[in-house]
C-alpha cells in the first residue's frame, strides 16, 4: 500500500529541505573523491603503504559504490527513500571519521569501503527523493543545482585537498567531512517531512543482487588492469554474468532491477546509454592535460590545476541554467547540443602539442565545460522523466552506475593506447614526442565516441507529448 505523502504534493519547507540536504550530499562525496588523490603521497609515507595497496584506497571505494547503487536504491524504492538516504549519509559520515582516526592501511582500506557503501546509499537514492518532492516542470532546474555541486566539489577538491594536507595533514581531509554530515543528519530529520516509498510491500530480489555484485565487480576490476590478460578474463566473466543476471531479472516478478526498462522504455535506455558514453569520452580529458601541461608545457602542478579548472566551473555555472531549460524545452534537444559541444571541444584539443597557446587550452577547455553543462542535468531530466514513481531509485541508481562504468570505460581507453604506443616507461624529455601521440590518439577516440553519443542522444524519443 503506497503512503499518502508520496501523493500528496510537497510543500515548500520539504522541497527546500530536500534540495538542501542533495546539494551538500552531491558536494561532499565527490569533494573527498578528488582531495584524497592530492593527499596519497602523504598517506603512502605516513603508513608505509606500498603502490599496489595505496590504488586500492580508491579503487576498493569505487568496486563498493558500483556494486551497492542498484540494490539500495531497489531497497529505498521499497523501504524508503528518506530512510535509506538518513542511513547512507550516517554511514558516509561515520566513515570518513574512522579514516581520519585510521592507525594503519588495513584500518584505512576497510574504512573506505565503508563510506562506499554510504555513498552508494546517498546516490542511489538522492536524485529519487527530488523525483518524488518535485514536480516534473521543476525537476531540470534542481537535477541543475545538484550537478553543478557535484562539479564544486571536483573544481574545489585538489585544491582544497592541498592545502588541508599540507597545514593540518592528510587525515584531515576525512574529518572535515564530519561536522558536515552532522549538520546534515538534523535538516533530514527535522525538516524533510514524509517518506517516499513507492514499492512497499514488493519483494527484494536477493538472488539477482548476489548475481549482480560479483559481476560489476569483475567489470569493474577488470578495466582497471587492463590490457593485462587477467583483466580481459575478468571482464569476460563479468559481461557473462551481467548476461545471467538479465535473463534472471526478466522472469522474476519484482527484480532488483528492472532490465524491462531497458527494452520496453526507448527514453530510458537510449539516455542511460548517452550517459555512459558521454562519461567514457569525457573522464579521461583531465587526466590526459594534466600530464600535457606539466610534461609538453613545463607548467607546475598549481598551474596545470589552474588552468584546467577551466572546465569545471564552467559545468557548475551553466548545469544549473540547462537544467531549467530542459524544464521548458525537450531534455533530447539541449542534451543532444551539448554532447555535440562536447564532441567538437574533444576534436578542437586533438591539434595540441608543446607550442600551443595556453589561451586556446582555456578556451576549448572552457567551451568543453559548457557542453557537458548542457548534456548532464537534461539527461538526468530525461531519465527520471520516463519512469515510474516506484522506480526512481532504480532510476537512480543506474544514473550512478553509468557515471562509474564510464569512468573506468574512459581510463581503461587510456591505459590501452599508453600501454600500446608508449610502453611502462617513464616519461622524460625523450619520450615526449611519442607521449604526445598518445594525448592525440586518446582525445581522437574520445571525439569519435562522443560523437556516436551524439546519434544515442538523439535517438532516445521524447518524454513529453
Amino acid at each position: 500500500m503506497t503512503a499518502p505523502t508520496q501523493q500528496t504534493p510537497a510543500d515548500e519547507q520539504t522541497k527546500r529541505s530536500a534540495l538542501i540536504v542533495a546539494t551538500i550530499s552531491s558536494f561532499v562525496t565527490p569533494f573527498m573523491g578528488s582531495s584524497i588523490n592530492i593527499a596519497l603521497p602523504a598517506i603512502q609515507q605516513d603508513l608505509q603503504i606500498d603502490a599496489v595497496l595505496l590504488s586500492w584506497l580508491a579503487t576498493a571505494y569505487l568496486l563498493t559504490a558500483a556494486v551497492c547503487l542498484v540494490p539500495f536504491g531497489r531497497l529505498a524504492d521499497i523501504h524508503g527513500r528518506k530512510k535509506m538516504y538518513m542511513a547512507g549519509i550516517s554511514i558516509f559520515t561515520l566513515g570518513s571519521l574512522l579514516s581520519g582516526l585510521s592507525v594503519n592501511s588495513t584500518m584505512l582500506l576497510l574504512t573506505r569501503i565503508f563510506s562506499g557503501v554510504g555513498s552508494a546509499m546517498i546516490f542511489g537514492t538522492g536524485i529519487a527523493i527530488l523525483s518524488s518532492v518535485f514536480p516534473p516542470d521543476e525537476r531540470g532546474r534542481v537535477f541543475g543545482i545538484t550537478v553543478a555541486a557535484v562539479y564544486a566539489g571536483l573544481s574545489l577538491g585538489p585544491f582544497a585537498g592541498g592545502l588541508l594536507t599540507q597545514h593540518l595533514g592528510w587525515r584531515s581531509i576525512f574529518l572535515v567531512n564530519v561536522p558536515i554530515g552532522f549538520s546534515v543528519i538534523p535538516l533530514i530529520l527535522l525538516k524533510l517531512k514524509g517518506e517516499w516509498a513507492d514499492a512497499r510491500g514488493e519483494k527484494f530480489d536477493l538472488v539477482g543482487s548476489l548475481i549482480y555484485g560479483p559481476s560489476v565487480i569483475g567489470i569493474v576490476y577488470g578495466m582497471t588492469i587492463m590490457p593485462e590478460a587477467l583483466g580481459f578474463w575478468l571482464l569476460g566473466a563479468g559481461l557473462l554474468g551481467l548476461t545471467v543476471f538479465a535473463t534472471w531479472e526478466s522472469r522474476q516478478e519484482h527484480p532488483v532491477f528492472q532490465t524491462r526498462l531497458f527494452s520496453s522504455n526507448r527514453t530510458f535506455a537510449f539516455s542511460n546509454l548517452a550517459a555512459l558514453i558521454h562519461y567514457a569520452s569525457t573522464f579521461g580529458v583531465t587526466f590526459l592535460l594534466s600530464l600535457y601541461l606539466q610534461y609538453l608545457k613545463g607548467l607546475t602542478p598549481q598551474a596545470a590545476g589552474t588552468v584546467l579548472v577551466a572546465q569545471p566551473v564552467m559545468m557548475a555555472l551553466f548545469s544549473p541554467l540547462a537544467g531549467k531549460l530542459s524544464d521548458r524545452i525537450e531534455p533530447r534537444i539541449v542534451a543532444s547540443l551539448g554532447m555535440a559541444i562536447t564532441a567538437l571541444s574533444l576534436a578542437a584539443l586533438t591539434i595540441v602539442d608543446g607550442s600551443t597557446a595556453l589561451w586556446y587550452i582555456i578556451a576549448v577547455l572552457s567551451i568543453l565545460g559548457f557542453g557537458y553543462a548542457l548534456f548532464s542535468s537534461p539527461n538526468m531530466n530525461a531519465i527520471m522523466g520516463s519512469v515510474e514513481r516506484r522506480y526512481y531509485g532504480i532510476a537512480s541508481g543506474s544514473v550512478g552506475t553509468m557515471r562509474l562504468f564510464g569512468q573506468m570505460i574512459s581510463m581503461s581507453i587510456t591505459t590501452l593506447i599508453f600501454t600500446l604506443l608508449i610502453g611502462r616507461v617513464q616519461i622524460t624529455p625523450e619520450y615526449y614526442p611519442v607521449f604526445q601521440t598518445c594525448v592525440k590518439s586518446a582525445l581522437t577516440t574520445f571525439s569519435i565516441l562522443c560523437g556516436i553519443g551524439v546519434i544515442a542522444s538523439l535517438a532516445r524519443g521524447r518524454i513529453r507529448k
